[in-house]
């Protein structure tokens, strides 16, 4: 019984060798390509269409407003923005201001209700001359829109008037800084504004831009652009604030080429680059 079933074992195994020899191979199975590499995504180089303007002041700054106009632009600060520490001036006597600008009465009201100072008569130039000004020291001068007015219509001494009054700008205010103070100054762009050459004029006084970035109206509700002369009717609804503008923060400059930190540390750049941004 046994040996039958030991030849038995060995008979199947001898017919599953034979089996196994002559039975019809299966094809290969076809070689799949490799997977495609997934692509990784593209880093969009569009600007983002509605980023966040910014805004050069702090709540808690010590702010002297230049060439107020109609005062719209203090009063957005004070209101919108929270900075509850501001000196407003304007070129113009308060009686000359009110024939000029209407609309500043109203302004100069929420100024004066919130305690804030307002100074007439006050020469960007000669800041010097003021001691309401001179005794103080400032984190933010600010100077929006500067211009002499309409005292020719040659387009090169209108360029070289402005120049002037910026540089004497620069060194009056220059001084009047805390350490980490800065100088700011809005323009519109395009000629003849561009003509200034405001870094040049800035760089000469000792001061370079530390960032520069597109001037945004919509950041400061209530304010409206007031022309140099004064309000003019039948102007076709002419409105500054929307025309694009440019804002450029000043900082002290240091010998050879180095600008001071905040905190007090020197760091060197290239005094020809500074930040811009379209934000």
């Amino acid at each position: 019984m046994g040996k039958h079933k030991l030849k038995n074992s060995k008979h199947r195994k001898y017919h599953d060798s034979i089996h196994a020899k002559h039975a019809p191979k299966k094809p290969f199975a076809a070689q799949q390509p490799p997977p495609k590499p997934t692509p990784r995504p593209q880093k969009s180089t569009k600007q983002p269409q509605h980023s966040r303007p910014e805004i050069p002041f702090e709540p808690h700054d010590r702010i002297l407003l230049i060439g107020e106009g109609d005062f719209s632009f203090a009063t957005s600060l004070l209101t919108h923005h929270g900075c509850a520490d501001l000196t407003a001036t304007c070129f113009d006597s308060a009686e000359e201001l009110g024939r000029k600008y209407p609309q500043a009465a109203g302004h100069i009201a929420a100024l004066e209700a919130a305690g804030m100072s307002m100074l007439y008569g006050v020469d960007a130039t000669k800041l010097d001359k003021r001691k309401e000004i001179k005794r103080e020291r400032w984190d933010r001068v600010v100077f929006n829109f500067p211009h002499v007015g309409g005292k020719t219509r040659d387009v090169n001494r209108q360029v070289r008037y402005n120049q002037e009054l910026l540089v004497a700008f620069f060194r009056a205010a220059l001084p009047l800084l805390v350490p980490d103070g800065t100088i700011i100054v809005t323009l519109f762009e395009g000629e003849p504004y561009t003509l200034w050459n405001i870094r040049d004029l800035a760089r000469h006084v000792g001061l370079r831009v530390g960032r520069s970035f597109r001037f945004s109206a919509d950041a400061y509700p209530g304010y409206k652009h007031a022309r140099t002369l004064g309000n003019i009717e039948g102007d076709g609804g002419w409105k500054g604030e929307e025309r694009p503008a440019r804002t450029y923060v000043f900082e002290k400059a240091e010998e050879g080429g180095q600008t001071r930190e905040p905190d007090g540390k020197k760091r060197r750049r290239d005094e020809d680059s500074d930040e811009d941004s379209d934000g």
